[in-house]
């Protein structure tokens, strides 16, 4: 029988005590999981996907109640590429969703 090899997943924290503890770092090592985390006092290091948790939190987790781990991973999918990438207006795009606006933006390029 085949056995799957799988590599560490990355869990970002910050720095709050719960995430610098011996029993924290015990269980990530005992569950084959790695941590990284921003540096002190600087909460901008990783600000874009912050801010994406914090919209995909507040606008898609927080609404449901999923019973599988098969049933989330789907809604995260459904959330990134149905929603967030082709339908949510983003300020930073001209209030445009991010697909529409790549599209535009090398249309622009290609028209020079």
């Amino acid at each position: 029988m085949a056995t799957k090899t799988y590599k560490a997943v990355l869990i970002h924290s910050i720095q709050g005590s719960q995430f610098t503890g011996y029993e924290w770092s015990d269980f990530l090592t005992e569950h084959n999981l790695k941590t990284s985390m921003s540096r002190r006092g600087n909460c901008h290091d990783n600000a874009i996907v912050e801010r994406f948790f914090q919209l995909h939190k507040r606008e898609r987790i927080k609404r449901k109640i999923y019973t599988t781990l098969e049933q989330a991973k789907a809604d995260v999918f459904d959330y990134i590429e149905m929603f967030y990438n082709s339908r949510r207006k983003h300020g930073e795009a001209n209030n445009m969703p991010p697909l529409a606006y790549e599209k535009l933006e090398e249309f622009k390029r290609k028209s020079i």
